[in-house]
């Protein structure tokens, strides 16, 4: 009986496919997978055709100080993304913050500032603080990302708050607890993990987004490369240098991932969020007149 109602229900969104179905669904991944596979070996017959593998062109990244560069570059944009991450979180809890007020002159403050910021290009933002205000090139970087990626993170904190079942809080409330202890002990645990991907995706976006600090002359990561690039004397000298970079930058944002999934998990085998066992009923003394 039990097998059954698992069965049901866990396809009770969707029609459970039958033979032909199953067949047009394997066509269609063969097809797809011989797609990708033929794309992917053009791409290849296209870098071997040019000579992309030729080892005079993969000599240069065998230097000391091509590494070196590659290196500082690498730290200067894990500086830039750690400032810019911190400062992003810091900034979104403020910002819903103000938008989850009882006051209205802050509610409508905050709304302004996360609609004017996440309608502004990150470029933009970057540009202007570099150009107009005149300010050094990593914290120009720093501040436009953390502007940008802020007001996103607000608008994500104040659905994840909202998506909090209403009655957890009106539980509270009812226990006597002021707003700020809701937020803190009742509303935002339970909220963080439905944030939690949410917040990642958009960290990652703040990593990718750091290489636009090589616009503003910041030695970051894009900028040693396009460096390297540039003083290399042989064709499509940036051919190379991108299949270094691109694995690196896919790796950092797969490791950030890969950390969320495993705070995730740790969230969900952490004790304050297992059932908590309830002892039997157990015989009473009987008061007197109630027997």
């Amino acid at each position: 009986m039990t097998t059954t109602a698992t069965a049901v229900s866990s396809t009770a969104l969707y029609d459970i496919p039958g033979p032909r179905a199953r067949k047009r669904h394997l066509l269609y991944g063969l097809l797809s997978t011989a797609v990708i596979l033929g794309l992917a070996g053009w791409i290849l017959y296209l870098l071997f055709d040019t000579g992309q593998f030729t080892a005079t062109k993969w000599a240069p990244f065998t230097y000391k100080g091509i590494q070196e560069l590659l290196l500082r570059g690498l730290g200067n944009t894990l500086k830039a993304f750690a400032y810019a991450s911190v400062l992003s979180l810091a900034l979104g809890a403020v910002l819903a913050a103000g938008r989850l007020s009882e006051h209205r002159v802050f509610r409508w403050s905050c709304t302004v500032l996360v609609e004017f910021f996440r309608a502004m290009p990150v470029l933009v933002m970057i540009f202007f603080i570099f150009v107009a205000l005149k300010v050094q090139p990593l914290p120009a970087l720093v501040a436009g990302l953390a502007l940008y990626n802020g007001s996103v993170l607000a608008e994500v904190f104040r659905t994840g708050i909202h998506a909090v079942a209403r009655g957890q809080g009106e539980a509270a409330y009812a226990l006597g607890m002021r707003k700020t202890q809701v937020m803190t002990y009742v509303l935002v645990p339970q909220a963080v993990r439905a944030m939690l991907p949410a917040i990642i995706s958009q960290l990652v976006v703040a990593l990718k987004d750091t290489s636009l600090g090589y616009l503003i002359t910041y030695e970051e990561f894009l900028h040693a490369g396009k460096l390297i690039a540039s003083n290399l004397d042989y064709d499509l000298p940036f051919i190379p240098v991108v299949m270094v970079i691109s694995p690196i930058y896919i790796g950092m944002c797969m490791l950030l991932s890969w950390f969320a999934t495993w705070v995730a998990r740790r969230e969900r085998r952490s004790p304050r969020t297992k059932a908590v066992d309830v002892a039997p009923a157990r015989p009473v003394t009987v008061l007197p007149g109630r027997e």
